[in-house]
């Protein structure tokens, strides 16, 4: 049952959010939606989230809390819509309400990457227990384009950015920024989705059971742990992704 509004503006097409049960256990989902053609592409701001968004998901979050529902959420996203508009209602502190928020739910929380991961329009939802990601999914703290554009005022070095930013799956797995890459047919998701929509389902049960073993404490302590030691990179582990 999908649920809107943040209860403060209104709603945000671009991150859709509700109730659903997962192997029959009631729980929340929520995930960025970009859209399938171009008037629902513009509805949805393709997939850029506004404040609104972010308030939304972390109301539901707290609902999740309150009723000790599990979270998934699905991520697919170039990042938080930059508009004056946007930045005027609060962008960076409804990012940074729904990342502390997730740091402190006692419930599982469970994140797949589906697409792309950008900046902190994925992290606002993406605080979670296990970070799964699909094969080709990239993730990372800006866009290649952008990165090029800020470094080399040359966004046609999208390449070399995108080797320094080390965004791909086998790279975030190796650093442990993910705790999982799922396989996706030779083409991609969209060749076979019926048969990757079972993976991500059948490893979402796996993660899933092992968190219910844990006390809400014990999930916060973990979550914790897991984002405290990020980007505790040694050296060589810098120069070898940078030659990959």
């Amino acid at each position: 049952t999908e649920l809107h509004g943040d209860r403060l503006l209104g709603d945000d097409p671009a991150i859709v959010a509700g109730l659903a049960r997962f192997e029959g256990r009631a729980c929340v989902v929520m995930g960025h939606q970009k859209g399938k053609e171009t008037k629902e592409n513009l509805l949805r701001n393709f997939g850029m989230p506004n404040p609104e968004g972010f308030r939304k998901a972390a109301r539901l979050m707290k609902m999740a809390a309150r009723f000790g529902f599990p979270i998934f959420t699905f991520v697919d996203t170039p990042g938080a819509y930059p508009g004056i508009v946007a930045e005027e209602r609060g962008q960076f502190e409804a990012i940074a309400s729904s990342i502390a928020l997730m740091t402190e739910l006692p419930v599982p929380i469970l994140t797949v990457v589906i697409g792309e991961g950008g900046s902190g329009g994925a992290l606002g939802i993406a605080v979670g227990d296990r970070v799964l990601i699909l094969e080709n999914s990239v993730y990372s703290v800006i866009s290649p384009e952008g990165c090029a554009t800020i470094l080399w005022r040359d966004a046609a070095k999208a390449k070399d950015a995108a080797c320094k930013l080390g965004l791909t799956s086998d790279i975030l797995m190796r650093f442990g920024l993910v705790d999982e890459v799922l396989s996706e047919p030779l083409g991609g998701a969209h060749r076979d989705p019926e048969g990757v929509m079972q993976r991500v389902g059948q490893a979402l049960s796996k993660h899933l059971e092992s968190l219910l073993k844990l006390s809400g404490d014990e999930l916060v302590e973990g979550r914790y742990h897991k984002y405290r030691q990020m980007g505790r990179l040694r050296d060589e582990s810098l120069a070898e992704a940078s030659s990959n």
